[in-house]
């Protein structure tokens, strides 16, 4: 049975270039780098980069991304600093709650969040969403 999500890879083109955005723009803690690939920390979740210079830095036209966790009294300042840097936002946030969605270097889609489930639960229920339902015991 599956109890979490065990690490992220990213397949990134330039290694020096992830590096610099996933270290001192995003602030996550490198464990390890070799030639090919490093292993960070985001808080406790494992993140992984492999060089895959066959990828396409081409940006699928979905949702599907990975949200990162931030307080929220670190939210405008992290934010305000990535978009200093020229990082791209790719969605505009209509969620509650302040999320930012962004882009790396090779494309892939990421956001800083600092809301809970639990928090978005709450606003589903007081904005009626279409069709929301919660589960038994929630």
């Amino acid at each position: 049975m599956i109890n979490g999500i065990n690490h992220i890879t990213f397949a990134v083109t330039q290694l020096d270039i992830s590096l610099d955005f996933y270290v001192n723009l995003l602030g996550l803690r490198l464990v390890a780098s070799w030639d090919s690939g490093a292993y960070l920390l985001a808080g406790n979740q494992w993140i992984a980069l492999n060089v895959d210079r066959d990828r396409i830095k081409e940006t699928p036209p979905d949702y599907s991304h990975i949200s990162f966790n931030v307080l929220s009294s670190d939210f405008q300042m992290l934010k305000e600093k990535l978009i200093n840097a020229g990082i791209v936002p790719f969605k505009e946030n209509k969620s509650e709650g302040d999320s930012f969605y962004f882009l790396d270097p090779d494309g892939h889609k990421l956001e800083l969040h600092y809301n809970t489930l639990e928090d978005r639960l709450k606003w589903a229920r007081e904005n009626t969403w279409e069709s929301f339902q919660l589960e038994k015991g929630r």
